[in-house]
């Protein structure tokens, strides 16, 4: 092989290599930002991991919302997908329209049987549920649902529809 095929070949393994490299740093980044949604049922069956970031989401069960008396800022209140229940500990300011029996997204991790929130994110009208949390409760709950009397079925369990282009040229 004579110096300037040798030469070129050096420079494809290079840039071969540079790109693989490339890739696997993108996505170990890209795992190490995953957050993985846990609904109530599978963090009370053991499924979660602990000590990892990642999104759990319910209904936030009546009367479970206690504030510490010495810390406002502290909260400890309980999700439900109608099945299971998950106590959540919260530091922080909760968002305005966080309410006993709405949807709530949280991201935090488990330690022990109790989901430590580090965010939490609630509904942002009556009629908007999480698409993760509408499809467990419809999918995993649905008799579980209707014994307490809420039908997965109604509008309060629909994911909210995207806008469409034509929408927003009216508006």
């Amino acid at each position: 092989m004579n110096a300037v095929r040798r030469k070129k070949l050096m420079w494809v393994f290079f840039t071969l290599a540079g790109a693989a490299v490339a890739v696997v740093l993108v996505l170990y980044a890209m795992r190490q930002q995953t957050d993985y949604y846990f609904d109530p049922t599978a963090i009370a069956q053991g499924e979660a991991p602990q000590d990892k970031r990642i999104r759990a989401g319910g209904m936030v069960v009546a009367g479970s919302v206690q504030r510490a008396p010495n810390d406002p800022l502290s909260v400890e209140f309980a999700i439900t997908d109608f099945k299971s229940t998950v106590p959540v500990t919260y530091q922080g300011i909760l968002p305005d329209l966080f309410a006993e029996n709405s949807g709530i997204v949280a991201t935090g991790k488990m330690q022990g049987d109790t989901f430590v929130a580090g965010e939490v994110l609630a509904k942002h009208d009556e009629n908007y549920m999480p698409a993760e949390v509408a499809k467990s409760l419809k999918e995993n709950n649905r008799a579980s649902a209707e014994k307490v009397g809420v039908s997965p079925d109604s509008n309060l369990y629909q994911p909210a529809e995207p806008i469409k282009d034509s929408q927003v040229m009216t508006q």
